[in-house]
């Protein structure tokens, strides 16, 4: 149960743009501290912009972004991406072990990772030891996913951005990791944001949803407003889609 009304990312009237074309236009809504907040909507609603904008990827044109309460530009870089991780569709890998990609993120920091941290974090994301001294090239796509999300909790991210992360797996490998994902929030009382174009999965993992259109947030609240949308553009959208 979620208890309580932080906000872990506040957009106060951001808009974006690209060659003139507006990406997002005056967002002004706040993500929910240690809860699952889905992004839903049709492909480009603005999305991933908004994601990219939570970590600094982007930078707005206008507006303020504040992460728990301090404006986002007033973090250093390197600190604001270990505060906000984000894991990927594609889940990029270097070549070699599973024991190297997992290192990645403290030797860019001038560390090391122990190993008995790194079977801690396969452990976390439900594989076992003997993983850690395997070959990138020899693990399935649900594993990839997994040694993705393990290597961005290294940092131990109070935030964890996710972009269409299930959206190339099987159906075994998606469930496992919507139940990896909530076990991550429970435990460690991460937010999550997680963008995915699967309405169902949005209702059985998000305590709370954005449905955003052509760069605009239509409707928030908790998952369930996927039944029964108010806006009539929502409606529209996932008629047919959520039983």
């Amino acid at each position: 149960m979620l208890t309580g009304d932080k906000q872990a990312v506040t957009f106060n009237r951001v808009n974006y743009s690209v060659d003139g074309i507006h990406i997002l236009k005056n967002i002004t809504e706040s993500f929910r501290e240690a809860a699952i907040t889905t992004l839903v909507g049709p492909s480009g609603a603005g999305k991933t912009t908004l994601l990219k904008l939570c970590n600094g990827l982007l930078s707005p044109d206008s507006g303020e972004i504040y992460i728990r309460d301090k404006i986002i530009s007033s973090y250093e870089p390197a600190h604001l991406r270990r505060l906000v991780g984000i894991a990927l569709q594609s889940a990029p890998m270097i070549n070699g072990s599973v024991m190297k990609n997992l290192a990645l993120p403290l030797e860019l920091q001038g560390k090391q990772l122990a190993e008995t941290d790194a079977k801690k974090l396969l452990k976390d994301v439900g594989l076992e030891e003997e993983f850690l001294h395997r070959s990138i090239k020899d693990l399935s796509g649900g594993q990839r996913q997994k040694i993705s999300i393990a290597r961005t909790l290294v940092n131990h991210p109070q935030i964890l951005l996710l972009d269409e992360i299930t959206s190339s797996l099987d159906r075994i490998s998606q469930l496992e990791i919507e139940e990896l994902i909530v076990k991550i929030n429970q435990k460690y009382k991460t937010t999550i944001i997680w963008i995915t174009h699967n309405l169902q999965q949005a209702l059985s993992v998000g305590h709370y949803t954005w449905v955003m259109m052509n760069g605009e947030v239509m409707e928030t609240g908790k998952s369930d407003l996927l039944r029964s949308p108010v806006n009539e553009k929502v409606q529209l959208f996932v008629k047919g889609v959520v039983e």
